[in-house]
């Protein structure tokens, strides 16, 4: 018996280059926030700064992208694992949509003065998108659609991110690592 089942499941052909892509744009984002902090400080408004975040958006649309395509991707006959999948993705969805509040809120300083970010907004999205996310890339690799350290890249570049925001274009590099094996039909049994 399969992990998926087999006659509910669309193609699903956009769903790894929305992910690498998605990667690329978080790594982008790293990279123009090092340039942007040459000099010890961030410089709000400026061109990295604009220009960063900007790729941070889209990286975190294009990963909320990914989560409703693996929850789709990812049907199932057995009740246990639909739950699971049914829990996961809206809690991805909910962070991811704490991120774009926050982005927003750097991108556009009037949208912060008028809507100020809760401390659960900062705090609890990030974690409800990375664990939601992660739910759902586990039960992909379970699903053969990844291989079983692939998920594993992408918590050791969460981590990473999380020690330390200087280290997100290693822990971006980590993520793209990652989704890059990511494919949308399970691989045959050996």
């Amino acid at each position: 018996m399969s992990l998926l089942d087999s006659r509910t499941r669309p193609t699903h052909q956009w769903l790894r280059p929305v992910a690498v892509a998605s990667a690329v744009l978080l790594l982008g984002y790293g990279l123009l926030r090092l340039l942007d902090r040459l000099d010890g400080h961030s410089d709000k408004g400026a061109w990295a700064w604009n220009t960063g975040h900007t790729l941070f958006l889209l990286g975190v649309l294009g990963f909320a992208a990914l989560i409703v395509g693996l929850h789709g991707l990812l049907r199932t006959r057995s009740s246990r694992l639909r739950t699971l999948d049914d829990v996961a993705a809206p809690a991805g969805l909910v962070g991811a949509a704490a991120f774009v509040w926050v982005i927003l809120g750097d991108l556009f300083p009037r949208f912060a003065d008028a809507v100020p970010t809760p401390g659960l907004v900062l705090y609890g999205g990030p974690l409800l998108f990375e664990v939601g996310l992660l739910v759902l890339l586990y039960r992909a690799a379970a699903a053969r659609l990844l291989p079983v350290w692939a998920p594993v890249l992408m918590l050791a570049g969460f981590l990473a991110i999380a020690v330390n925001l200087n280290l997100l274009p290693v822990g971006a590099a980590l993520v793209l690592a990652g989704l890059l094996p990511l494919r949308v039909t399970p691989r045959p049994v050996a």
